[in-house]
């Protein structure tokens, strides 16, 4: 069916006005987006980086809004309302959160096909299964979060909604999975740099990648993806008492997942990783913006930053040409495996916590229990 001139013509202006904020949304499915998205939820995404909303909130919420209105779409056969009625919020948790055994033996139980199919050739599922409890309440309150930005009360805190979240998750108890199954300690990242050996321009970008993620703290890979050369600040070399002074390189964070970016975050490099991050920035002739960018097909240093999954997906590929298992390491491995390899080495947990910018010690000294656990004399009783 043709698209009629003027809807046509509100794509494009949802498209030009998405180009504006494209330094904080993911730009890869601008198109997409336009089409999917309404004037009034691009409006409200404006809105929300004009009041400086952090990036990676910012695109979270993003990536929630276009889920919430695909399948708002699908379910019911037109945009989100604002505000949502309890029941197409009662709806959305019977649609996600189901029991597997269940549906086997009543199609109608959870997800109908006939929406599964659609989100899926849309690209917005891709797993089996309901979904994890965490992501649907994750959506509900950005579902929420959205609906005061636009000056209206829903319904999320209603008994009943409550209550329908609280007994689906009963009825399909999960043990909560790792970000990452398998920590990136030094021995893992060591074979990982293996496989980037040549002075190819790929194997520069991916070794500097996996040694900054990893020295710097374990950063998240939304952190690396956005990295500038603006951030970066050269600092007077350390000397070494039985060795030629080392390289380093300051990493001013701004605004980060735990931080306004009211105060100047800041993390350090020193030795290898620096002269990894300049080896790649040299070969690629990046002078200004984006640190990591992605490469073509045929050597072709692209102006646009890698996108944040492109850090994992270079993980994962490099896990495999190493011979690991990729579904056992993702990108947040760098992070757990960074504290895990410091309480392996004794680096004391405060010392560690500076370069990691982890603001809770309970969460950085599960890193540590788990390591002494591991190697201690109560796990070697026999």
């Amino acid at each position: 069916m043709a698209i009629p001139k003027t809807s046509l013509s509100a794509v494009e202006r949802r498209a030009e006005e998405l180009d504006t904020i494209a330094a904080v949304l993911p730009m890869e499915r601008r198109n997409e987006l336009a089409e999917l998205l309404t004037d009034h939820d691009v409006e409200t995404l404006r809105h929300l980086v004009n009041q400086g909303m952090g990036d990676n909130t910012l695109r979270a919420l993003t990536s929630d809004l276009a889920y919430l209105e695909a399948w708002g779409l699908a379910a019911t056969g037109k945009s989100l309302p604002w505000p949502a009625p309890e029941a197409l919020l009662l709806k959305f948790v019977a649609h996600h959160l189901w029991d597997p055994e269940k549906r086997a033996a009543d199609p109608d139980h959870g997800m109908p096909t006939a929406i599964d199919e659609n989100l899926r050739i849309q690209g917005f599922l891709k797993s089996i299964g309901p979904h994890a409890p965490a992501t649907v309440r994750r959506r509900l309150a950005n579902w929420s979060t959205l609906t005061k930005w636009r000056g209206f009360h829903g319904s999320f805190a209603s008994p009943a909604l409550k209550s329908a979240i609280r007994h689906a998750v009963r009825a399909v108890p999960r043990t909560r999975q790792r970000k990452s199954a398998k920590a990136v300690t030094g021995d893992i990242l060591a074979k990982l740099l293996a496989t980037c050996a040549t002075e190819s321009l790929r194997d520069l970008r991916d070794r500097a990648i996996l040694m900054v993620a990893f020295a710097s703290g374990g950063r998240r890979r939304s952190e690396i993806a956005g990295l500038r050369v603006e951030q970066l600040t050269v600092e007077p070399p350390i000397e070494m008492p039985d060795g030629p002074p080392l390289p380093s390189l300051a990493i001013h964070l701004g605004r980060t997942k735990t931080t306004s970016g009211e105060q100047d975050d800041t993390v350090y490099l020193t030795g290898r990783p620096v002269d990894a991050l300049n080896g790649w920035i040299t070969a690629a002739k990046i002078e200004k913006g984006s640190v990591f960018r992605g490469i073509g097909r045929w050597g072709t240093v692209s102006k646009r930053a890698i996108d944040p999954q492109s850090v994992n997906a270079i993980l994962k590929q490099r896990a495999e040409m190493a011979g690991l298992k990729p579904a056992e390491l993702s990108a947040h491995g760098l992070r757990s495996g960074y504290l895990t390899e410091a309480a392996n080495r004794g680096i004391p947990l405060p010392e560690a916590m500076e370069q990691s910018r982890h603001r809770s010690v309970q969460q950085a000294s599960s890193y540590y229990n788990n390591a002494s656990r591991r190697t201690g004399r109560a796990a070697r009783m026999l």
